[in-house]
């Protein structure tokens, strides 16, 4: 499996506050979408790689250094020399919901890195999973676009988690069309809840019913995860599955390490609609676990 997107670090306050300015310390942690989906893809026992890139800097090492601890393959993994790898602060408030704040240009000029490679990125590629944070920058938007169409033109299978930040995006309706364009063309659609309102126009609809209508769009299977709430798969199976229950430390990257769970479950069972509920379940397992973190991989 390809994971198409970036790697970053990762500085979490540890404390419950109500914003940014009122956090007075920060524990740096392995982080990003898809660096977390391909993680969570390769410890799930699949062949991984992350295409994207990172500066040649302290920090970059110290991603390069985790993805390879982890068995993550780095072949379309560049190091730029006067990139800055890019980080996010992040906060819980009491209740544990979580706020992003992405620092850096470095998403953007690290997938543009990929630029003319294209062809290798989706040759011999079992599944390419990516999300939405190479999209709001012009040279990554270009880039995934192009993985996209070329991914569809070889009949390989398409992840998409949207898994977005509203933080990243001048245009939030301009996010939606893109994100429903690129969700028809998915293999796998996988949301939260939220998300899943967000893209589906449906406010305070349940996870089946937004499913039921997002697979309307094309996806052959459309996973919505609700937190502790049953987990609803519509399309090529109708399951519904509930995660573990867990102590709630940080839902920070859980959503992640859900996706690479389970589509590395899919990938492995040859995305046959009878291995759907045993993948969901593993899937469960893992972001249940991840929420006992502070960090997605501590």
């Amino acid at each position: 499996m390809v994971c198409l997107g970036e790697a970053l670090v990762d500085l979490i306050c540890p404390d419950p506050v109500t914003g940014l300015t009122e956090a007075r310390r920060f524990d740096a942690h392995f982080g990003g979408a898809l660096a977390n989906v391909a993680v969570a893809s390769a410890r799930a026992g699949a062949a991984t790689e992350l295409a994207g890139g990172c500066g040649n800097d302290e920090w970059g090492r110290f991603l390069r250094d985790r993805l390879r601890e982890e068995g993550v393959g780095l072949r379309h993994y560049s190091v730029v020399d006067g990139l800055e790898t890019p980080f996010a602060f992040a906060t819980l408030d009491e209740a544990r919901e979580p706020t992003f704040r992405i620092h850096g240009d470095g998403i953007d000029d690290a997938i543009a890195t990929l630029t003319g490679d294209i062809e290798s990125v989706v040759v011999g590629a079992g599944a390419i999973a990516f999300g939405s944070n190479t999209l709001p920058g012009p040279s990554a938007r270009e880039v995934t676009l192009a993985v996209r169409d070329a991914a569809r033109e070889a009949g390989v299978p398409l992840l998409f988690d949207p898994n977005l930040r509203r933080g990243r995006w001048e245009d939030l309706e301009a996010a939606r069309r893109l994100c429903l364009e690129l969700a028809a063309d998915a293999t796998l659609l996988k949301c939260n809840l939220g998300e899943a309102r967000w893209l589906s126009g449906l406010d305070g609809a349940d996870g089946a019913t937004v499913a039921e209508t997002l697979v309307e769009l094309g996806p052959r299977l459309v996973v919505v995860t609700g937190g502790g709430d049953p987990i609803a798969a519509r399309g090529c199976a109708t399951v519904d599955v509930t995660p573990p229950e867990v102590e709630m430390l940080s839902p920070l990257g859980a959503g992640d390490a859900f996706m690479g769970t389970l589509a590395a479950g899919l990938l492995g069972g040859g995305w046959e609609p009878t291995n759907v509920e045993a993948a969901l379940g593993r899937a469960g397992e893992a972001g249940a676990e991840a929420c006992t973190r502070l960090g997605a991989f501590d």
